[in-house]
């Protein structure tokens, strides 16, 4: 699903030149579940970045679904993300005065679907995070937990292969984030590749592949499952 062979990202100023990522390598196959932890500045936001074609990068390659997009263009790039990615952020990024209808349906109209087509998938992906009967309210009448679902089905609505997902439970209390967390797993056993950049080990552990990220590289890379059953 996403292959990144050696991967540069600097940061270039009149006085300062920041190496990102430095020789960044990582494979994440179709239907993994993909926890990303590390110190801050440790250049886990900008491979996040990098992945959803959100920032260029300097060297190296990157494939994702079989399709090179090293050297794709703005439109090429947006035209791809748009059809395969879905992001979740820390913040929600929900429209205040719009219902959770209407805020699911904005990208959809961005990528041209008929109004059919677009309920169809608004009230699918509402289903499924557990809100379809909360669709005319508003942002500021949900909790926390509840706001972040209403993201999370946004992302689904396009029927993203991959979903990329930077600190999803960062704003939420420690019951909330179990909640988003259990949902996103629902959603990676389903079939939707998911990779995740958090500070909490916890629920870094509860992802099936947890890879540590330091001075821009790939520092560690554990199989969770393999670490449990080693436990045992």
């Amino acid at each position: 699903m996403l292959t990144m062979t050696n991967v540069k990202k600097v940061f270039r100023t009149d006085l300062v030149e920041t190496h990102a990522l430095r020789d960044f390598n990582l494979q994440v196959n179709e239907g993994e579940f993909v926890a990303v932890t590390g110190p801050s500045g440790s250049g886990k936001t900008t491979f996040l970045n990098i992945a959803g074609m959100l920032e260029t990068f300097n060297g190296g390659s990157y494939v994702l679904d079989g399709q090179d997009v090293s050297h794709l263009n703005d439109n090429q790039r947006s035209k791809l993300r748009n059809e395969k990615i879905g992001f979740i952020f820390q913040s929600y990024n929900l429209i205040p005065d719009l219902n959770l209808f209407d805020n699911v349906d904005v990208p959809l109209r961005y990528r041209g679907f008929d109004a059919k087509e677009r309920k169809q998938r608004i009230e699918e992906s509402l289903e499924t995070v557990g809100l379809a009967n909360r669709m005319k309210h508003l942002p500021s009448q949900l909790s926390g937990g509840q706001q972040q679902r209403v993201a999370i089905a946004r992302a689904l609505a396009g029927k993203p292969r991959f979903l990329l997902a930077d600190e999803p439970t960062g704003n939420l209390d420690s019951a909330m984030a179990q909640s988003v967390m259990e949902l996103l797993q629902s959603i990676n056993q389903s079939g939707t590749t998911i990779v995740m950049v958090t500070h909490d080990p916890q629920l870094a552990q509860q992802a099936a592949r947890n890879i540590y990220v330091k001075d821009g590289q790939v520092s560690e890379v554990h199989d969770v499952l393999k670490m449990h059953v080693a436990n045992a």
